[in-house]
């Protein structure tokens, strides 16, 4: 099962000159960004380890992806996603947000179905991965 989180989760993995004009885009628009990676891309964790500080007087689209290779050399084995933040409100919104990098191999997910009183039905999923300690959860390549 392939993690489908972010903006373009349904498409096949984006180039590095696709990314370059996604970030070019967040950038014309005003929307610094941040990058940020995981080795539980469970849907609800959405607290993932920052990749430095989010890049808010950087306006160069080469400069960030530099930040993502990185990021992509530091933690080859691990989701790492940019996410653009748009502040026309008042407040840090996340306006763009996708997947840079997977693992090689997903696991995927386990769908636990748990039946409660007057019909009810709750689902939870558990990742693969965690059931292996953290920074060990991928194999290395």
């Amino acid at each position: 099962m392939r993690i489908t989180q972010g903006t373009f989760s349904y498409l096949p993995d984006f180039t590095d000159d696709e990314i370059l004009k996604q970030i070019a885009y967040a950038l014309s628009n005003d929307w610094p960004l941040s990058v940020e990676y995981t080795d539980d891309p469970h849907p609800r964790n959405n607290l993932w380890e920052m990749w430095g500080l989010p890049m808010f007087d950087l306006k160069d689209p080469a400069g960030v992806l530099l930040e993502v290779n990185a990021c992509r050399t530091a933690h080859p084995n691990t989701y790492i996603k940019l996410i653009a933040y748009d502040a026309t409100l008042g407040r840090q919104t996340t306006a763009l947000s996708f997947i840079v990098q997977r693992p090689e191999d997903e696991p995927g997910f386990r769908l636990e179905r748990q039946e409660g009183p007057d019909r009810t039905v709750r689902y939870t999923t558990h990742s693969y991965a965690t059931q292996r300690p953290v920074g060990d959860r991928y194999p290395r390549s």
